[in-house]
């Protein structure tokens, strides 16, 4: 059975049962896209068709496009990995780890033990949450009146540590900081210097953090799930007017133009002749940043938003610059030392760097981890792999 057989037939029976609204799939080597297709409806209820240019939110898939422009101030000097990052984020030097509670409910504070680095911001060690997973933070923010991340407001960065920087592993708004920093040094929204420096270049024409009417007329809807399993359409979007740009979360865009950045990461920082980072620093960024620190599983408090979420439970996961790493070989037949991160409405990627292949899909489903998306993305690698025996 070829690859396009194969997936066709596994992602359209999905839709059929109605497991998944709608779905976009990509495959890619160096060279090119070696699979596309799109299922399902954009909209359950107007009824729109999935098509391969749909767009979508990608939320978290965002974090590695924003450590990839992080990465190249990097590799001009004006930003390094392990300088206290409030050099260029003042407003890190207001950062306080929280200790507990007092009597009163309010929250007990203490100043940090060290300073936060870049390297811990793109790692997830800096002490940063988020409030999907962490019942201190939201309980912070409730307390002390403080926005949600989707907010789009600054104010919503201003949550305390959950420890001191450098010493666990603690899925969090740390890349918000990082994009911050790349404002702070390149003298331009996040926004502006993403398109000008890695999306321009890199072809990605529909990726943005503002929806232009283009990408509007092909936006698809976030469906939620609900106890019973049913699926209906929210009216969920970021901010359009947002006070900053979420560089952990506030993309929309298209499994193709996520595939070319995948592309770009396969080819060690360069895209059909364009060089948008050095190969070393892509080297860099896809080993293991953490050292004997390892991934942990993120526990849902806000099941509106997340189930319990861990990819591969039982396997060895690290972190790198600004992706997970399996540690050893995964069960869909990715080996080990493979990259991949997902975003918060069922959106997931993987790039391999052995086989030199990777896969983009994107659905968009709350909670994320959904029950049935979450499984057909991994059949989807699986399939990948069968393919390639």
């Amino acid at each position: 059975m070829s690859l396009k057989e194969r997936i066709d037939g596994l992602l359209n029976a999905a839709v059929e049962r109605g497991d998944v609204p709608g779905v976009v799939a990509v495959v890619v080597n160096r060279e090119g896209v070696l699979y596309e297709g799109a299922f399902g409806k954009r909209n359950l209820t107007t009824g729109e068709l999935m098509t391969v240019d749909t767009v979508c939110w990608i939320a978290s898939m965002t974090k590695a496009i924003t450590g990839a422009c992080t990465m190249q101030m990097v590799e001009q000097g004006k930003l390094d990995l392990d300088t206290p990052a409030d050099r260029w984020v003042p407003m890190l030097k207001e950062a306080q780890v929280l200790e507990g509670w007092n009597a009163d409910g309010q929250p007990q504070l203490r100043p940090p033990m060290r300073p936060i680095t870049l390297r811990q911001l793109l790692t997830h060690t800096s002490g940063f949450s988020y409030e999907f997973w962490s019942a201190d933070i939201l309980r912070y923010q409730q307390v002390m009146g403080v926005p949600g991340v989707a907010s789009g407001k600054i104010a919503s960065l201003s949550t305390p540590l959950l420890f001191d920087p450098g010493e666990r592993w603690e899925y969090g708004i740390g890349i918000d900081f990082a994009g911050l920093a790349v404002e702070a040094v390149s003298g331009m929204r996040l926004s502006q210097y993403m398109q000008e420096h890695l999306l321009g270049p890199l072809g990605m024409n529909d990726t943005a953090f503002r929806i232009r009417p283009d990408m509007r007329a092909r936006l698809a809807t976030v469906h939620a799930r609900d106890e019973h399993g049913a699926l209906t359409p929210m009216n969920f979007e970021l901010p359009q007017d947002a006070e900053f740009d979420l560089g952990g979360g506030g993309l929309y865009g298209t499994a193709g133009d996520y595939a070319r950045f995948v592309r770009m990461v396969l080819n060690r920082g360069e895209l059909d002749g364009v060089r948008v980072l050095n190969a070393e620093t892509v080297d860099l960024m896809c080993q293991n940043a953490i050292g004997d620190l390892r991934v942990t599983p993120m526990k849902s408090v806000m099941p509106q938003f997340s189930n319990d979420a861990e990819f591969f439970p039982g396997l060895p996961k690290g972190w790198g610059l600004t992706w997970q790493i399996n540690l050893e070989p995964a069960p869909t037949g990715r080996p080990a030392g493979s990259l991949q991160w997902a975003g918060l409405a069922n959106s997931y990627f993987w790039i391999d760097l052995e086989h030199g292949i990777g896969g983009v899909y994107l659905t968009q489903i709350t909670p994320f981890a959904d029950i049935k998306s979450l499984p057909l993305f991994e059949a989807f690698e699986a399939a990948v792999y069968q393919s390639m025996v």
